[in-house]
């Protein structure tokens, strides 16, 4: 059967100051009423209903999981003692799956992304299922690129094999990590080439087989935290004695780009990784004063003589601009960020300098 692992472990530094590491983006209402982590249960429940809907985080986020998904059950709560990246929870995920469904079809994704309509991506995990169905193949998705991205990965796409409910199913050519300016161009024009949307289908002794093969540290690793029984208690100690000493590695690099079973499907919606407060704006799009104001308890923005401004609280405020054009300004209960939407992603900046101060009351 097919079961859905949601990745929600990030921490979300670009969209400093609401988000912090015990409240990173996926547990915001970043595009709406309901948390990032939310929408993406709620967009996986028509092909996944709860008892298959599985969450991998880390202990100083599993309170905020636990309140914004409060029906999942604790048992398929995944809780990494320490961040090694997504491969290591690929792993983890798949054994721990496949301890309760040996036949057991994975359906692994990110808590934070934009996705639109939620029908054409269940139609497409149903056919990246299918096309998956088969030991040894691996399915990846890819978007369609509009501009030449330096921040993605690129999938080079090769013939296609077949056609699934519309959707074709590719071989794949190559991987390219976060290229320069100048390649990312060369991919647009010359075509065939699409963005790594991080979102994945196998089985899961698929990709049990691909650790044993390509990355047999993290296969052992896991194979001996699943193993050391299966009361809750031996699994804790086995998983934080051993889960911090392993390589911290993306399962792209560290699995698919080693692998030649590996397919993709062109994603047949909209995509966004939204991975910034400028992302953030041009996701949304301005509304018809040319600004964009989030405020999921109410409040507004009131702009006079000034557009280009993405406008945010959680809390009834209201923003008043005048006179200042393309900013990004934050309000939460302790910080107040004012930027040129243009700079938003460096926002990251002031992360790492508090963390240098040693500021944890503002992380």
């Amino acid at each position: 059967m097919l079961h859905s692992v949601i990745m929600a472990g990030g921490s979300g530094t670009r969209f400093w100051p609401e988000s912090r590491k015990n409240r990173p983006k996926q547990l915001l209402p970043i595009l709406g009423s309901q948390a990032m982590l939310a929408e993406t249960v709620s967009r996986v429940k028509p092909v996944t209903p709860i008892e298959r809907i599985w969450i991998g985080t880390n202990a100083a986020q599993i309170d905020g999981v636990r309140a914004v998904c409060p029906d999942i059950p604790d048992e398929q709560i995944l809780i990494e003692p320490c961040a090694r990246n997504t491969a290591a929870c690929a792993a983890l995920a798949a054994a721990t799956v496949a301890s309760v469904d040996s036949d057991a079809t994975l359906a692994v994704l990110p808590a934070d992304h934009a996705i639109h309509p939620d029908a054409d991506f269940q139609r497409s995990l149903v056919a990246g299922t299918e096309a998956a169905s088969e030991r040894g193949t691996l399915v990846t998705f890819g978007i369609q690129p509009n501009y030449p991205a330096t921040g993605y990965g690129y999938i080079h796409e090769g013939k296609v094999i077949e056609e699934i409910d519309g959707i074709p199913v590719h071989t794949v050519n190559a991987f390219t990590e976060k290229p320069s300016t100048s390649r990312a161009t060369s991919f647009l024009k010359s075509g065939g080439y699409l963005w790594n949307a991080g979102i994945f289908v196998w089985r899961a002794d698929s990709i049990l087989d691909c650790f044993e093969k390509y990355q047999l540290e993290i296969y052992r690793a896991v194979r001996s935290i699943i193993d050391s029984g299966v009361d809750t208690t031996s699994r804790k100690d086995a998983l934080h004695e051993i889960y911090p000493d392993l390589p911290s590695l993306p399962v792209d690099i560290a699995i698919l780009e080693q692998h030649d079973q590996v397919r993709v499907l062109r994603a047949p919606y909209h995509w966004n990784d939204v991975g910034s407060w400028r992302a953030l704006f041009e996701e949304i799009g301005p509304d018809r004063t040319g600004n964009v104001q989030i405020f999921p308890a109410g409040g507004s923005l009131l702009a006079e003589e000034a557009e280009g401004v993405l406008a945010y609280s959680r809390t009834k405020k209201t923003v008043a601009v005048l006179g200042l054009n393309d900013l990004v300004i934050v309000h939460t209960e302790d910080a107040i960020l004012v930027a040129p939407r243009a700079r938003a992603e460096e926002v990251k900046r002031f992360v790492e300098r508090l963390q240098e101060e040693g500021n944890t009351e503002l992380l």
